[in-house]
């Protein structure tokens, strides 16, 4: 995964999610036509039929070329075809349009951050999550960390993965990149408890478990390390981790 990976993971989850559990037949009373374009080019999206989504998201700013979050879809879309320009393009449009579009500026944080714009992108991801309407303000934070990290700026990534998880405590990315962060900086105590943390939250990954037995080989408790390292041998054998404990 890049620098930024999780920032591309969390934008495109987020945005696709209110699609990928909707019946594509299905639409709420009193939709417009362009609103259900976009939803259609979201599946489409989601399902990676990029060019038929792109065809619905175009037709839906056909039908209405002020719409925001049909503008924010395409230049998710646009990004994702590496036409960086009408990205931009559409992310400028959509905010131009409603300023207060919480989840636009979240994408166009993620897509100025992985375009080497920190302080453009943390902008945009603190204006996400100071929105009192913004249901997940905990993925702006944690993407204004990670974007954060890459910068170069680990006490501000820190300061952000932390309020992400003031917001959620459950939040996985923030807590798997806390452990990783209290790792690389020798604090094992605190790694152990956003590890613990994190395995109570989310299915263990080959990372959050490599991180385990990092820290509890320094900790000295050989049966949670090898406990982890069991784990990780069984359920990821042919992880870069795995081969790494083999020793290869």
């Amino acid at each position: 995964m890049t620098k930024y990976g999780l920032i591309a993971a969390v934008v495109m989850s987020v945005l696709l999610s209110a699609c990928s559990q909707t019946p594509v037949k299905e639409y709420p009373p009193g939709q417009s036509p362009a609103e259900i374009n976009v939803e259609l080019g979201l599946k489409y999206m989601n399902e990676g039929m990029k060019n038929v989504a792109l065809e619905k998201f175009q037709k839906a700013l056909e039908q209405n070329p002020d719409l925001p979050v049909a503008h924010n879809a395409i230049a998710v879309l646009y990004e994702s075809l590496d036409e960086k320009d009408l990205a931009e393009k559409h992310f400028r449009r959509a905010l131009a349009i409603d300023s207060k579009q919480s989840q636009t500026h979240n994408n166009y944080g993620g897509f100025l951050c992985r375009n080497d714009r920190w302080k453009e992108a943390e902008q945009h991801f603190v204006k996400a999550a100071n929105d009192p309407l913004y249901e997940q303000p905990y993925v702006a934070y944690t993407n204004a960390g990670t974007c954060a990290f890459g910068a170069g700026e680990a006490a501000k990534a820190e300061e952000y993965w932390r309020k992400a998880l003031q917001l959620n405590p459950k939040f996985a990315p923030a807590l798997l990149y806390m452990a990783r962060l209290s790792v690389q900086q020798e604090e094992f105590l605190s790694a152990r408890a956003y590890i613990q943390r994190l395995h109570e939250a989310a299915r263990p990954t080959p990372e959050s478990l490599w991180l385990g037995i990092q820290t509890e080989r320094v900790l000295g408790d050989k049966n949670a390390e090898s406990s982890y390292s069991l784990l990780l041998r069984n359920t990821y054998p042919d992880s870069p981790q795995a081969k790494q404990l083999k020793g290869k």
